[in-house]
């Protein structure tokens, strides 16, 4: 006679497996009960196609002497030929030490500057002074960089300059200091100004996110005797921290596309070993002397590179913090 034990393991052994729907069929009935917001996505799909993925059918220029007067088809052929000689260039190396040193600077200051301008914005009580001080610190993000380098210009300025004027009448220095002309110190004027320009724009988004923290969480630390800054510690920061990873992942993933405009406004000839970046550099030897090849190339490491970075950091921080953006 069989136990009830055996019974069971039979009747389980014979019970027939659950019928599992194909995933196509899964994606139909999503989209039957979707479709209009699969619609809506259209227009911006067509949108990413044809200003993301279409255009890179130019990458092949990388890979030809290209010819502006010639078809595709009569184009010259060189494979890695610019490729071999922009790893050769020793301006190359200076624009992309000066890109990783900036980008860094930039990255670094950044995420301290904006996260703690909106933890110190979250603790102002007084509503009306909260706010008057988040519209002047984002000001600075809608001043075009023409703008903001002639006011960065004049700041450091030998003749009248505020920074110098405190500098000598604080007894710091006995001369006024030429900032300007200072190669070395042009990395920090730029990131500082960078800092300057963007810190409360880029504070909102981690305003927005503290801003959706449940407030009872601060009353059960309050109850329990925390103060302040140990709220911030033990509740603001570990609330807006994958907000942080995702900003971090894709500022990463751009480190090397850091644009030329503030370098371009801001360098002048004594200080082009330190100013020039990848940017410039394609401008001035690719588009500036009709290397069009030569440009793409470069154009094609900046982008290989930024893939490479992405991926990486977005691996590193899924496997210690479970967090991930792809």
């Amino acid at each position: 006679m069989k136990t009830a034990t055996a019974l069971e393991t039979e009747s389980s052994v014979n019970q027939p497996e659950p019928v599992r729907k194909p995933k196509s069929s899964n994606f139909w009935k999503t989209f039957k009960n979707q479709k209009y917001l699969y619609f809506m996505t259209i227009p911006f799909v067509i949108w990413v196609f044809v200003f993301s993925y279409l255009p890179l059918w130019g990458w092949t220029m990388a890979f030809q002497k290209y010819k502006p007067a010639r078809s595709f088809f009569e184009q010259e052929w060189v494979g890695l030929e610019h490729f071999k000689t922009l790893f050769q260039d020793d301006q190359f190396l200076l624009s992309l030490r000066n890109t990783l040193a900036m980008s860094s600077m930039g990255l670094i200051a950044g995420f301290i500057f904006p996260i703690t301008f909106a933890l110190l914005l979250n603790e102002l009580r007084l509503g009306i002074f909260k706010r008057f001080a988040q519209t002047i610190s984002y000001l600075p993000h809608f001043v075009s960089w023409v703008v903001a380098a002639g006011i960065v210009t004049k700041m450091l300025s030998t003749e009248n300059g505020m920074i110098n004027a405190i500098l000598v009448g604080l007894g710091i220095i006995h001369e006024p200091i030429q900032f300007m002309a200072q190669g070395h110190l042009f990395w920090g004027i730029v990131t500082l100004s960078d800092v300057w320009k963007e810190t409360g724009w880029n504070a909102i988004i981690y305003l927005a996110a503290i801003s959706g923290i449940g407030p009872e969480l601060y009353e059960a630390a309050r109850v329990d005797g925390a103060t302040r800054l140990r709220q911030i510690r033990h509740i603001t920061i570990p609330s807006i921290r994958p907000t942080i990873i995702v900003l971090l992942i894709m500022s990463v993933g751009n480190l090397l596309n850091i644009g030329f405009e503030k370098q371009f406004l801001l360098s002048n000839n004594l200080v082009t070993d330190y100013s020039q970046v990848l940017d410039l550099y394609s401008l001035k030897y690719g588009l500036g002397m009709a290397r069009y090849s030569f440009g793409t190339a470069i154009n094609i490491f900046n982008s290989v590179i930024s893939v490479v970075l992405l991926f990486t950091i977005n691996g590193i921080f899924k496997r210690t913090t479970k967090e991930s953006l792809l």
